[in-house]
Formats: C-alpha cells, structure tokens, sequence
C-alpha cells in the first residue's frame, strides 16, 4: 500500500473539499482519499504510486495537485474538513454522558444510526456514507423493506401476469388472432415472482451493504431509550446499546385495518398477503377503492376471480371525478362488481366462507382482501423517549429539511407523511443523509408524479382543477378523449382520456391527470413541463414522435386554441 500527500490548489470551501475526495476516489488504485481544506492537502492511500498527471486529469479544472509535505501522514491524525465541520455542528447536540464521542487524540467520525433499511432508509445510509459517515443500519426483519418484497416490485410483476392473461382471453385483434381461455397456474407465477423478488433483493440491498465497508448491518428491532440511545434486540438473541450523534427513522408503515365488527380473528387478507396466496380464490370481496384495492382486485380478477369492489363513497374518490368514472367503465367491461356508496356492518368467517353484512345486502366471498390505507411503524419505536412527536394519525412529524421535533433526528418515507411512493422515500432519505452530514437541502414535491398500475394506467402531475380552486387560483382546462389520439387508434383501444389543467390568467401549466395505455411513462413528460413552467401554448409547439401515447400532450395543449379534429395526423 503506498501514501503520499499532495497540495491542493483551487479549493475555497469546505465544499470544494468533498468535490476533490469524490474525483479522486474515481481512479482505480485509489484506496481512501482524505481532504484537509485548511490545510489545503490531500492525503492518498492507492494500491501503487500515483503521478501528478495521473491526478490532475481526473480533477474538475478549477483545482490542481502540486507535490506536497511528506507522505508520512496517518489518515486518522489528518480528517477531512467534512468531519472537522460535523464535529463543530455536533457541538450544538452534546450526547448524553459523551455518546457517539470518540477519545481525545483520534479523529471524529459522524456516527448515523438508520432505523429500516428499505427505500429511503437505504439511500440514506448511503448517501451518508460518501459523505464521510459511519452508518450503522438496524433492520427487524427482511432486508429492503417494503417495495422490493411485498410491495411495488411483487405487485408489478403479478398485474404483469394478468395483463398477459387477460390478453390471451381478450384482445381488440380477436377476429384476427384467436383467442383462449389460458390455465392459470398461480403455484408456478408465484415461485417466479419470488424468485425475481429475492434477486432484486441481494443484488440492490443486501450486496450494497455486504460491500460498503462504512456502513455496518444490524439485525434486530430498535428502541429509543433516549435523544442518543437506541436499545436493539437482536434478532440472533441478546440486545446492543448503541449510541449515535445522528438518526434517521426509515421504518416504513405497514397495512391498516378497520375495526369493522368481527374483523379481527379472521383469515383476512392484506395487500402482502394478497401477493403471498397460492391459489386464485373464485370469489374475491376487496374493501377499499384506491390504489392498492383497484390494482389488486383488477389482477385477481383477470387471473380468474369473481371480483366485488366495496367503496364507502366512489372509486379513486380523492382525484379528479372523471378517473373514478373512466377506471369504472373499464372494470364493468371486465366484470369487476363495484359497490359504491357502501358500508360494512360486520364480518363473519364460517365454514371457510366470509360473509359481510353491509348496506348493500349480503355478500359471500371465498377471500377478503383489507385495502384501506397504510399506517406508520413508528408506533414499535418509543419515540417518545427520544422527543420526536408524531401527528394525530401516527406518522411522525417532520419539517421541511426531514428533522423531526429532536433536531438531530430524521425521519424518511412512508412513516411520516410523506406521500407513499419509495421514489419519495428514496429523494427523501438522500436530503435527510445531506443535512446530517452538514448540508442544507429540501424535497421539493410540487411535481412528484403520481401512478396507478390499473389497465390503463392512471397518472397524475401538479393540481387538478379542485385542488387549483381551493388554493384561490383560477383555471382553465381541457379534457383529450383518447379517440383523438393516433396511438390509441393504432391500438384499437382508445379507453380513457388526457387532462390539462392551466392558470386561466398565465396559461401556465398547473396539472395533468391521465387514464391511459402507458400514462405511467406519460406523466414524467408533463412533470417536466410543470418543472418548466411551460405555458399550454409553449408545450403544444414542442416536438413529439408520432404515434406514442405521450403525444397526446402536444394534441391536449393544442386544444387551448385549435379544434384538433381538424387537424392532420402529425399536425405541428
């Protein structure tokens, strides 16, 4: 192993400190790279030696390495400005009795403690760990929390398999392509799943901690004793008292359920174990009408259930009307019952057979799936003992910058209120992990899109006209019946519809809401449009290919100030 420290010339900040560590680590050879901005060196650990040129070419312009003071340096006696700068700010949160401190003479190193190690817990903990970090990860249970294992990636894959089911019983193209009834073997479609599931799992969660040697797995379910401490007992037996100068809560939510009379003590399902079953229940009662609901209860359908939606009011009641009214034709055509305006007044479980009474009259199921909402874990922390406060309905409470009511601690994802997407979670553990470690940022959610994977899709960005109305501003809007866009002709299936909502008074863009083949893929267009501030007009007179569904923008855009069935197929 050889050391050798050099001179820095360029740098002006603290900031210009990490921007040089991060250049450097880039070359091969490279070992460990430590910053000292005030002292305007940089100590290099590499596998063999290194050149000036061999330095200077992977640095941004701006800086330059000159030979420097002897090579003689310990990294330890030498820390980067990053730390010197944390150790200054953890002044300000002096531990209990020194926690997390280290004993005079050895160089301070930020010690993160990240509770869950799902999507926002493990960007988190990444992204602490580049910025100079020692990251110790807690987990009770599987490793990745709930996306990869019983949530998006699972859930994607099985309406995946329906989507082809249900192609291979029906399609527009029938007349010319015979179609049959398919042999649905949810034993064999299962163990795929899985399978995916468990590679997904190693290879983006459980081999990045594995490798990355400042970060440190522990498997048990975490307390907090106080604002510094965490009690963890672990999985294997025994508990560890760890302390920490920084937290991050990323502990995620886990299904709600009613307290419907009866409910409880019933083999009921919730959405994991929905994905989980073996077997294709003939008869399917789902309670609820929203994401997990629609998406769940269309693919149980399509896979061969006889599916009945309960909604206390409408179908996708919190978005704009016509999603609910578009998505409720569709699941008529497939034979999917939706009961709206219904409540339950009690659950019965006999004989292998559900039965609910409700305001609707009787109904029988084979299987219940429980589909309302998700509720935080962060209830299983005593928090209270750490002083971070939660809101009324259990997620806990954080500010603009993810720090809780205890400034040293943070909070991420689907535990707090945040919107529940593990992209939310994932921005949101990123920024956490920045303003631990001595930065200052924000999550900015004004155009987080947002997507349900029915058939067609539903895909939303910004205000609907609604929500515009409440904030004081008033709109203007257009609404695109597929039948005007030429992709949908292609397909023969021109369900649904494209949905522009502007500022009456600029134009602006202010939402976009999407029933649609392909809406998913859609929005990220219109998010950057609104990212843009793009007026209607601005966006109509962009390019798109012709025949995709993200044309249908353009032609929504155009029909602010055109008539577009009077137009031709690639009309500019």
């Amino acid at each position: 192993m050889h050391e050798q420290t050099v001179s820095i010339h360029g740098m002006t900040c603290a900031d210009c400190a990490l921007h040089v560590e991060t250049a450097l680590k880039t070359l091969p050879e490279v070992v460990a790279v430590d910053v000292a901005y005030p002292q305007g060196v940089a100590h290099v650990r590499s596998t063999q030696p290194l050149r000036l040129e061999q330095l200077n070419a992977t640095l941004p312009k701006n800086y330059r390495v000159a030979a420097g003071p002897s090579a003689q340096h310990t990294f330890a006696a030498q820390p980067s400005m990053l730390n010197q700068t944390l150790d200054t700010l953890d002044s300000f949160f002096k531990p209990r009795d020194g926690a997390g401190t280290k004993p005079t003479g050895s160089a301070p190193r930020l010690h993160i403690a990240v509770i869950g190690s799902g999507g926002a817990a493990m960007a988190g903990a990444i992204r602490a760990a580049e910025r100079g970090a020692r990251v110790t990860v807690i987990e009770r249970g599987t490793v990745g929390g709930t996306c990869v294992n019983t949530g998006c990636v699972p859930s994607k894959i099985m309406i995946r398999a329906a989507h082809v089911a249900h192609a291979r019983r029906y399609s527009p193209f029938d007349d010319g392509i015979s179609a049959s009834a398919p042999a649905i073997r949810r034993d064999l479609l299962l163990a795929q799943q899985q399978a995916r599931v468990e590679a997904l799992r190693q290879a983006k969660y459980e081999r990045i901690l594995d490798e990355n040697p400042a970060i440190t797995l522990l498997h048990g379910e975490a307390r907090f004793m106080d604002n510094h401490t965490l009690r963890v007992r672990l999985v294997e037996g025994g508990e560890r008292t760890l302390t920490f100068d920084r937290c991050l809560i990323a502990v995620g939510a886990r299904p709600s359920v009613p307290p419907i009379p009866g409910l409880t003590g019933t083999p009921y399902w919730t959405s994991t174990d929905a994905l989980a079953a073996d077997t294709i229940p003939p008869r399917l009662l789902v309670i609820g009408a929203a994401v997990v609901a629609a998406e769940l209860g269309q693919a149980y359908a399509r896979l061969g259930s006889a599916v009945t939606l309960i909604a206390r009011s409408e179908l996708f009641s919190r978005k704009d009307p016509a999603i609910g009214s578009a998505i409720g034709k569709v699941f008529a055509d497939e034979r999917i019952r939706v009961l709206r305006e219904t409540r339950i007044r009690s659950v019965r479980h006999e004989n292998g057979e559900f039965i609910l009474d409700t305001t609707a009259g009787e109904l029988r199921g084979d299987a219940l799936l429980v589909a309302t909402g998700r509720t935080s874990n962060g209830d299983t922390l005593e928090l209270a003992k750490a002083g971070v406060h939660v809101a009324k309905n259990g997620a806990i409470d954080i500010d603009a910058h993810l720090r809780t009511s205890t400034p040293h601690i943070y909070a991420a994802g689907d535990c707090t209120d945040q919107p529940q997407f593990v992209y939310v979670a994932a921005a949101a553990g990123t920024r956490a992990a920045i303003n631990m470690t001595g930065g200052e940022t924000t999550l900015d959610l004004r155009t987080m899109p947002r997507v349900v994977f029915t058939e067609p899709q539903i895909a939303t960005v910004g205000l609907s006209e609604a929500e515009a109305h409440r904030k004081g501003i008033e709109t203007d809007s257009r609404t695109l019946s597929l039948d005007n866009v030429p992709r949908a002709l292609a397909n023969f299936d021109t369900r649904g519809f494209i949905k522009l909502v502007i500022d009456a008074a600029s134009g602006k863009l202010l939402g976009v809401q999407a029933v649609a083949e392909g809406a998913g893929e859609l929005i990220q267009t219109a998010a950057i449009a609104l990212r843009a501030r793009m007026t209607a007009t601005e966006l109509a007179d962009q390019l798109f290919p012709y025949l995709t569904m993200v044309e249908g923008l353009k032609l929504a855009a155009q029909t602010f100030s055109k008539d577009v069935k009077q137009l031709s197929c690639c009309a500019g």
